[in-house]
């Protein structure tokens, strides 16, 4: 009986890939996050319509409040930047820049046609000052949906699919998922956000991942 060959290492390839147009992927990364918080940051300080305050619901009183939830809160901004460095394809980057980029304008949207806040928790803040900073810049607005969590499942469904394509080890893909779920309770730990907020948020990253990676998929079934 011959044995069974091994089965190639996946790093090698993946290390290559990574720096492949390298610039374009740091650099673009970083122009798309300037912009956001650009667009974010003024509709969260000139709402066009009344603000509404979202409800709380069970959920959001069986998840306690947590302050050591908040690097995981942050790490968002290094999970983002993940997928893009899995592409090799320049028009597949852009094409996924493309899709994640109009996931935010949809919710920018929203925020703009119907601003939302969380209610006011009760916690002195003053006693958390790493909270404190967090709050003074991002306020209670813009709550629904949260595009934390909307950014952060688009990013993990997608990093998921690049992932299982360069045959990676599984328990890379359970990581994949546990950092996904952690930034949508970071979410709720740090009280940025409401339930309902998360869950819109799922819906609306859910979604786009789905269709976006649904359009992909056919192009590559029609080369």
């Amino acid at each position: 009986m011959k044995p069974t060959p091994s089965r190639q290492s996946p790093w090698p390839q993946i290390g290559r890939v990574i720096f492949q147009h390298f610039y374009l992927k740091g650099i673009g990364t970083m122009a798309f996050i300037a912009v956001f918080f650009g667009a974010y940051f003024y509709l969260l300080k000139h709402p066009a319509f009344p603000i509404v305050v979202m409800p709380l619901t069970w959920p959001d009183r069986l998840i306690g409040f947590e302050p050591l939830a908040l690097p995981v809160y942050l790490s968002l901004w290094v999970y983002v930047s993940l997928p893009p460095l899995f592409f090799s394809d320049r028009s597949e980057l852009l094409r996924y820049g493309g899709a994640i980029a109009l996931t935010c304008l949809a919710g920018l949207l929203v925020f703009y046609f119907w601003p939302t806040a969380t209610p006011p928790a009760d916690i002195d803040w003053v006693k958390y000052p790493e909270m404190l900073f967090l709050k003074n810049m991002d306020t209670a607005g813009n709550a629904c949906p949260s595009l934390h969590v909307a950014t952060a499942v688009f990013s993990g469904i997608w990093l998921h699919y690049l992932l299982i394509r360069f045959t990676v080890p599984s328990w890379l893909l359970t990581v994949n998922a546990i950092w996904c779920f952690g930034i949508a309770y970071s979410t709720l730990a740090t009280r940025q956000h409401v339930a309902v907020d998360v869950f819109a948020g799922i819906l609306l990253g859910g979604l786009a991942a789905w269709l976006s990676l649904f359009l992909h998929q056919r192009r590559i079934a029609g080369r």
